[in-house]
């Protein structure tokens, strides 16, 4: 048997192609000094910025700063185990972290790491940390109202799927619960939650996974973890694994809600890294590109084009001021990002008034374009209200005798001050909200105490569900209220308020 040369020269040929592709290149560099979280390396010249390099105990880097004669990297893991003088090699790739509905009702690390103790998350589809935020032409305004179940904001500050609305004030105002409300509001709707705690005490984070097993909303979160003793790499990169692992569904054309707890830590601890890397300080000490890092996380929130799916992205990013300073840095850099803010008082929360809303500052920059017609119909004149109550109680106080329509006007305030209290992890149906707000705003509640107004509009949504469901049912189904269906509201609501205060005892002509 003869063998053609020709023949095994391109047999040969053809393996060593083959083989030429399996080789993977990768640059070998060296640790030149290592701590709190970062490391310089020499030896990697072809790194890239924003590239994941692998250090020889298998922890990966983040390539940061690109220096004359060395590499600064950020360490995502246990940098005590890095010493000088170890290996380091390229990887060619960006940081990438798993994504997919085996993430849902998981608790893991900016990694993807699990935290829960539930085994590891299955899944082959992993997306980039970073990727850019859709253009002008690939987003539609924001139209589709997002429920928070919170009445004060869906009445005054109405947040719309695809909007940016900002939760600041001090700390132990109750910022976390309002975020926390507007997940638990999403049960039934489709909407799919991501819950990023940055910088939190451990024992919070775990509390509020405990409060969203028992109200059964962990079947549509997923809870990023990074706490206050993780090391400061990880506190940067939680918020953009949060969005990177809402964006996976948005593109699907799915509704997202992503909550940020909180953007200030995230702040500090980029501040730290670029302290440490020796990049220039700004104003606070901050580095000068900290609102391009908040920037480009929150343009990924976009109610996407009919074209790209529809799907939506919705922010609540937290900022903690203090002693209510909102003027400082951080907190006008992203208000000045975000389509509104609800701005949260501690004069207001120790009075009893929680969720603790001032509604003169909040602000929602999409405004009646996120609520349903009938919350806009009957919520219309609420803010204006309450801003003239908050006049007259002012000038009240100075203790001058008033004539019967402004001593109205202040009852109806008060009562509408009580109406607007809710408890932490209520939320309610926006019909529900719709019908109380309706009846306060129209004087249903002005016969009723001022103390007995909580029991009252307890009382009153039992009704309407046992006794006038087709009410409740119409401005369910239809969004929106008719003349006719007013007409009926009306007689359900005398109709009870002649019956709760005849069970109070208080003569009716009162």
């Amino acid at each position: 048997m003869k063998f053609k040369a020709d023949e095994i020269a391109s047999v040969i040929q053809q393996e060593i192609e083959d083989f030429r592709g399996e080789i993977q290149a990768s640059e070998v560099g060296r640790v030149l000094e290592v701590g709190d979280g970062i490391a310089r390396c020499y030896g990697l010249a072809s790194a890239m910025s924003g590239e994941m390099v692998e250090f020889s105990n298998g922890v990966n880097g983040l390539v940061f700063n690109l220096e004359e004669n060395s590499v600064g990297v950020i360490i995502l893991g246990d940098y005590l185990d890095i010493a000088e003088g170890d290996e380091v090699k390229t990887t060619g790739e960006l940081l990438s972290l798993p994504v997919g509905d085996a993430l849902i009702g998981r608790v893991v690390d900016p990694l993807g790491n699990p935290l829960d103790g539930e085994g590891p998350v299955v899944t082959t589809e992993r997306r980039p940390l970073e990727t850019m935020a859709p253009g002008v032409a690939g987003r539609q305004p924001v139209k589709q109202p997002l429920q928070t179940g919170i009445k004060a904001v869906d009445a005054m500050t109405p947040i719309g799927r695809g909007q940016r609305e900002l939760i600041i004030g001090d700390r132990k105002t109750g910022k976390t619960t309002v975020a926390i409300d507007t997940i638990l509001s999403q049960k039934e709707t489709g909407v799919i939650c991501v819950y990023v705690a940055c910088g939190q005490r451990a024992g919070s984070v775990a509390g509020v996974v405990e409060t969203l097993k028992a109200h059964g909303a962990m079947d549509y979160t997923i809870v990023v973890s990074s706490t206050a003793s993780d090391p400061a790499p990880l506190q940067y990169i939680a918020p953009y694994a949060g969005a990177a692992m809402a964006e996976h569904f948005m593109y699907q054309g799915k509704h997202t809600l992503v909550v940020y707890d909180d953007l200030s830590k995230q702040a500090q601890a980029y501040r730290q890294l670029s302290l440490l890397m020796r990049r220039p300080p700004g104003r606070e000490a901050y580095p000068g590109d900290v609102f391009y890092c908040h920037s480009r996380l929150l343009e990924r929130s976009a109610k996407l084009s009919d074209e790209l799916g529809a799907g939506s992205m919705t922010a609540l990013p937290i900022i903690e001021t203090l002693e209510g300073e909102v003027s400082a840095y951080i907190p006008t850099n992203v208000i000045s990002i975000t389509d509104g803010q609800i701005y949260l008082e501690p004069d207001l929360f120790f009075k009893g008034v929680r969720p603790a809303i001032n509604v003169g500052i909040s602000v929602s920059r999409v405004g009646g374009n996120a609520q349903t017609k009938a919350m806009k119909k009957v919520a219309g004149s609420l803010r204006l209200d309450l801003a003239s109550f908050r006049e007259l109680e002012a000038f009240a106080q100075l203790g001058t005798d008033l004539d019967k329509a402004t001593q109205s006007r202040l009852d109806r305030g008060y009562r509408m001050v009580e109406l607007l209290k809710q408890p932490q992890y209520q939320p309610l149906h926006f019909a529900d909200q719709v019908i109380s707000i309706y009846a306060g705003t129209n004087g249903y509640f002005d016969k009723v105490p001022v103390n007995k107004v909580a029991e009252a509009e307890k009382g009153l949504l039992e009704y309407m569900k046992q006794e006038k469901s087709e009410i409740r049912d119409e401005i369910i189904e239809t969004e929106s209220i008719s003349d006719e269906l007013i007409e009926n509201l009306k007689t359900a609501l005398t109709e009870f308020q002649d019956r709760f205060v005849k069970e109070l005892g208080i003569e009716t002509d009162a």
